[in-house]
């Protein structure tokens, strides 16, 4: 279980939305003083696919989704508090049931 933050101080926020899926992904690009660089953002009921070009950290704050990490079967629960790791260049399917399922993206170094 990771410590989820409830609030970031001192950062920048891009107004601009990254929407995806025809806005059922919606995030906001949170840039740090120390040039750290995470997403904040929610996904709506559904199943998507992404890529990564960078590691990544998933920290799910609220609801809960199921994962497949790109090269396995394995479908992985995951729910506010926990997280999951995607290597880099690779890329995971993640969906959500109902609701709404949280999160923040860490851009891993």
């Amino acid at each position: 279980m990771s410590s989820l933050p409830t609030q970031f101080a001192g950062v920048t926020v891009v107004t601009k939305a990254n929407v995806y899926f025809d806005g059922n992904v919606v995030s906001h690009t949170v840039l740090f003083p120390d040039a750290v660089k995470k997403t904040l953002g929610l996904i709506r009921p559904g199943s998507y696919h992404f890529g990564t070009d960078a590691a990544e950290r998933m920290e799910i704050v609220a609801g809960e989704c199921t994962v497949t990490l790109d090269g396995s079967t394995a479908v992985a629960t995951y729910g506010a508090g926990t997280f999951f790791d995607v290597p880099a260049k690779s890329g995971f399917t993640i969906a959500v049931q109902s609701g709404l399922c949280e999160y923040i993206c860490s851009f891993l170094r």
